[in-house]
């Protein structure tokens, strides 16, 4: 399948996406700073976030990713190198998802105003609340959509036949989601696969995959449950199986074949994988930037590729 530019022409994707959970809670605004610099300077200039980024540290409420990007972004005055995606409907603090019309409306204000910026160039429903219409979440995305505020929309964690519904409802004129943001990585294969690429196959979507690592899992860094701590250990454990660990011997050995890391292995098969445009990866180091440009620079063979069906 031919990889697709997300939205409209001028809206170009690089061949990795910097997710931008860790601002705010595990970056501060200095190191954050430092580490968009850097990202900047190697050409990986589309940065995800969302208005609900980074609730789960004690003290913040939601929204301090934002916030510190739309800072980042007018103290260097990057905004026109930047393409800035976010999302909505996370409702953080709060009880429930919520993608009504009048709480999209006002929380695209809040994003705008986080992120000092005019337009944020790609929005996502981040989470379903299927007690609202998709029509009635579409005619809010119409109302940002005429008025500039945002350029396209895009689906995160909605059901196979919420996105249909969305999709039926855009052929009667609403706004259409042109990107899907389903986790899919090394170790979480079958729900993509099976229930989203068919979608992905019939409307055309451009795809960004989430938790594109396993939440650090496929960097080789932990290797048994010792190696766990802190906020990652309910995250990672779940990949200590037989399946997890054959899959990191196999990292390893492609890695070393290729003199990489296993994280640019992770990378580099998922930015082969069919439909897929571009996966989400973070970072809190500048060194971690690295496995971006080897991942980008490493081409695997259908054989080793091959090597990860079992």
């Amino acid at each position: 399948m031919k990889k697709i530019p997300l939205g409209k022409t001028d809206l170009q994707t690089p061949p990795i996406i910097f997710g931008g959970n860790v601002f705010g809670w595990t970056l501060d605004k200095t190191d954050s700073f430092k580490l968009l610099d850097r990202l900047l300077e190697k050409g990986f200039n589309f940065i995800d976030t969302a208005d609900s980024y980074s609730h789960w540290a004690p003290g913040n409420s939601g929204g301090e990713s934002e916030t510190i990007i739309g800072n980042w972004m007018k103290d260097r005055g990057v905004r026109e190198q930047v393409t800035i995606a976010t999302k909505v409907g996370s409702n953080p603090g709060k009880e429930g998802r919520d993608v009504s019309k009048k709480y999209i409306l006002e929380a695209a204000e809040d994003s705008l105003r986080r992120l000092k910026t005019d337009s944020i160039d790609l929005y996502f429903t981040h989470w379903d609340n299927e007690n609202t219409p998709v029509e009635e979440t579409l005619e809010a995305y119409e109302q940002l959509l005429k008025q500039g505020k945002i350029r396209n929309i895009g689906a995160s964690n909605l059901s196979p036949s919420r996105i249909r519904a969305s999709m039926k409802a855009a052929d009667e004129g609403l706004p259409r989601y042109k990107v899907l943001q389903p986790e899919y990585n090394l170790v979480e294969r079958e729900k993509f696969e099976k229930d989203y690429l068919p979608l992905v196959e019939e409307y055309n979507f451009g795809v960004t995959p989430y938790f594109s690592l396993a939440s650090g899992f496929l960097t080789g860094k932990y290797r048994k449950e010792e190696d766990l701590k802190g906020d990652r250990k309910e995250m990672v454990k779940k990949y200590f199986n037989e399946k997890g660990l054959k899959i990191l011997k196999i990292q390893d050995e492609i890695a070393r074949e290729h003199g990489v890391s296993n994280a640019a292995v992770a990378l580099a098969w998922l930015m082969k994988k069919p439909g897929i445009t571009a996966p989400i990866a973070s970072a809190t180091k500048e060194s971690h930037l690295k496995a971006f440009e080897e991942a980008v620079d490493l081409e695997l063979s259908q054989e080793e590729m091959e090597r990860f069906e079992f």
